[in-house]
């Protein structure tokens, strides 16, 4: 009896590999610091909490829309429309998932077939990149394109690469900003360049072109950067789909809220595909929690600030410690909660215990055995991760400067 190939050939997530056998040392006593798992350590806003608990006590216990509630759909489509400027927008056009990831999973099972199905599968990625968007796309079916980038350059595409990644077999392109795991972000003004290519491309070598905008982290941006969502640019509006969820703005992370949106005619077939997906796995996220997701986009703004304004002063902590490393090159994090330095220059080292250091994983696993900081290997995130490791700061400032402490004198330790 075997496994289907398909999954054989899964890797397990890196991030939560690593935050596993940090929990593991700790369970034995040992003084571990993690900087693995990227999930803030404040509790949900209690005006959400309360939401929740009113559905509980009014008996919201029963089977929901596959799509979520028109309710919370409305309040979805009025954020999108009134705060990211998308046009065209309708509550049809959004469907509530269990998380971020589940949109995204849902989307590229949606959008890609194999090659052998005679239509254009191939995905554009900048890389480094979140973990499981390969994964994703090649359970659906779908082939990478990376487009590798540097530290140097703030781990950013240029708009001439983009134009030379796209072909006529190109059928997405994603694009996440701020981003997992390096937490740098384009700037309106890059993302307009970047829209202007695809929609040069569409018009051309790939009608088809879908582009996947994830904006997890929009709400998380430091020192006056500002989000601008693909999705609202007139020339590319109707093959844009916008992905966000509500676990890091709000603190909700175990609440695995994610929602998605396309307006116009693509909008509605990509929906209709999704909900019959989803209607024959996860069905609908429970009933009671829809409308804690009405609270939180309409109630929070003032919570979810407080929360950035930490966010912001972490970052600050963690780049001046990190990035003053001796051989680290490590760009200022501009939004979410990540720093991604390159580590390279300390590649053909040896720990006190004589542990090689040629990678990121190498890096990471001395690191958590020899001085018990937990971080996330670089390689799982794409080309260029190998020389890079992601530290989260979505912890205290104590914790911070005490990790970077441990690094530093590990570092220190390396011949």
């Amino acid at each position: 009896m075997n496994i289907a190939r398909r999954l054989e050939a899964l890797k397990p997530s890196a991030t939560l590999a690593v935050a596993a056998r940090a929990r593991e040392l700790k369970a034995q006593g040992v003084d571990v610091i993690s900087f693995a798992a990227g999930e803030p350590d404040f509790g949900t806003p209690q005006p959400i909490v309360d939401a929740c608990k009113r559905a509980l006590d009014a008996g919201m216990t029963s089977y929901g829309p596959v799509p979520g509630d028109a309710a919370c759909r409305k309040a979805l489509c009025d954020k999108l429309t009134d705060e990211n400027g998308i046009p065209g927008l309708t509550p049809d056009h959004v469907v509530v998932t269990s998380g971020g990831k589940h949109s995204l999973y849902q989307i590229f099972q949606a959008l890609l077939d194999p090659a052998d199905a005679g239509t254009p599968n191939r995905v554009v990625l900048p890389v480094p990149a979140w973990v499981s968007y390969r994964p994703q796309i090649e359970l659906a079916g779908g082939v990478m394109d990376e487009i590798p980038t540097t530290a140097e350059r703030d781990f950013k595409i240029t708009p001439a690469e983009l134009k030379a990644a796209i072909t006529k077999n190109t059928k997405i392109v994603v694009i996440n900003s701020p981003s997992n795991p390096c937490g740098t972000m384009y700037t309106p003004r890059e993302l307009r360049a970047l829209g202007a290519v695809i929609e040069e491309a569409a018009g051309t070598i790939a009608p088809g072109l879908v582009v996947i905008s994830d904006e997890l982290y929009e709400k998380i941006l430091f020192d006056g950067n500002q989000h601008l969502s693909l999705g609202s640019l007139p020339g590319i509006a109707k093959r844009v789909v916008t992905v966000n969820g509500l676990s890091k703005a709000y603190a909700m992370t175990g609440w695995r809220i994610g929602y998605f949106a396309c307006p116009g005619t693509f909008g509605s077939k990509l929906v209709g595909a999704v909900k019959k997906l989803q209607s024959q796995s996860t069905t609908a996220i429970p009933t009671f929690i829809m409308p804690a997701i009405v609270t939180a986009v309409k109630e929070c703004d003032a919570q979810v600030e407080e929360m950035r304004v930490e966010f912001e002063r972490r970052s600050k902590v963690a780049y001046k410690a990190i990035a003053g490393i001796d051989g680290f090159k490590c760009p200022k994090p501009m939004g979410a909660f990540y720093l991604f330095p390159d580590v390279s220059a300390h590649f053909g080292k040896y720990t006190p215990t004589g542990a090689t250091i040629d990678s990121g994983m190498t890096f990471a696993s001395a690191l958590l055995d020899e001085a018990h900081v937990a971080v996330v290997p670089g390689e799982d995130f794409g080309t260029g991760g190998k020389r890079c490791f992601r530290f989260t700061f979505a912890c205290s400032q104590e914790q911070i400067r005490a990790g970077a402490e441990r690094i530093a004198s590990f570092v220190a330790g390396l011949r």
